[in-house]
């Protein structure tokens, strides 16, 4: 995901000038796919009835179950068969306009690197599990196929307009944190969380947190966390909703009206908000 600050400032040695470095498959050790298939395995299990059909239809479809680390070149020719998309290992965050150039283009960047086995609950950095467990099987649904694309180049049209902050919060709540609604309940499907354990029963089970029906201007002007669970999650109907929103909407009028209104503070409940569930905060206010 895009951020302010960056890893890195410029490629490192041995990689493009688009930032895109070989993943080097065959150096992963054995531990490191021990790991992956164990963080695997235990999502695997508790992601049915939680997360969205089309995240679980991604999954299959790209056959993450097969064990170990992913090929990227493998999964990329699947990929691209589905919707369009492949998969480019980057050696860290990026700066915004190759990540946006990257997406706009139906290239998804993934870092190459996988957490430690005494990591499995947090990292403070996107690893390879993160960004293809939690990210990829989204790819293969059409229709989040070209949202994400659309994204890319609403990223650039935002960098020369000065509202990243604005548009990284959409993805921040779509893409990394997003609940939508299905057959009735809700269901998971933002990258953050699906590739949580804790996170994944904490969006839909706890007490904690607001629930709130998606509204593309409430969401760009509403501040979020990156050190803990989210005390706000918005919840779309559809997918077709989510890309129509984007792609119907012009964002330079939306930047100007939103620059001129303060911020919305991240616990908050607005008049004329959709609460689906009203939070107790009770999480918040016991980790300060």
């Amino acid at each position: 995901m895009a951020k302010d600050t960056h890893v890195l400032e410029r490629p490192p040695e041995g990689a493009s000038a688009d930032w895109t470095i070989p993943q080097n498959w065959q150096h992963y050790t054995p531990e490191e796919h021990r790991t992956w298939d164990t963080l695997f395995a235990r999502q695997a299990k508790l992601l049915p009835g939680r997360a969205s059909q089309a995240y679980l239809n991604g999954l299959d479809a790209l056959k993450l179950s097969n064990g170990g680390i992913p090929n990227f070149e493998e999964l990329s020719e699947r990929l691209m068969k589905l919707t369009g998309w492949q998969v480019v290992a980057v050696p860290g965050l990026v700066p915004d306009d190759v990540f946006f150039d990257h997406m706009a283009n139906r290239r998804f960047v993934a870092g190459n690197f996988i957490r430690r086995a005494d990591q499995l609950d947090y990292i403070q950095e996107p690893d390879v599990f993160h960004d293809v467990f939690g990210h990829v099987p989204m790819l293969a649904d059409p229709i989040f196929a070209d949202y994400l694309e659309a994204y890319g180049r609403g990223g650039q049209r935002a960098l020369e307009l000065g509202a990243l902050k604005n548009l990284g919060r959409l993805y921040w709540y779509t893409v990394e944190f997003g609940l939508i609604r299905e057959d009735g309940d809700l269901r998971i499907y933002g990258s953050g969380i699906v590739s949580s354990f804790a996170e994944s029963v904490f969006a839909l089970e706890s007490e904690s947190p607001n629930r709130i029906g998606f509204d593309l201007k409430r969401v760009m002007r509403t501040d979020y966390r990156i050190d803990d669970f989210q005390q706000n999650y918005f919840v779309i109907p559809s997918f077709d909703a989510l890309l129509k929103a984007t792609v119907e909407t012009d964002f330079a009028p939306l930047y100007a009206e939103i620059h001129a209104l303060p911020d919305i503070p991240i616990a908050a409940i607005l008049p004329g908000d959709e609460v689906i569930t009203a939070g107790t905060q009770d999480y918040a206010r016991s980790k300060g």
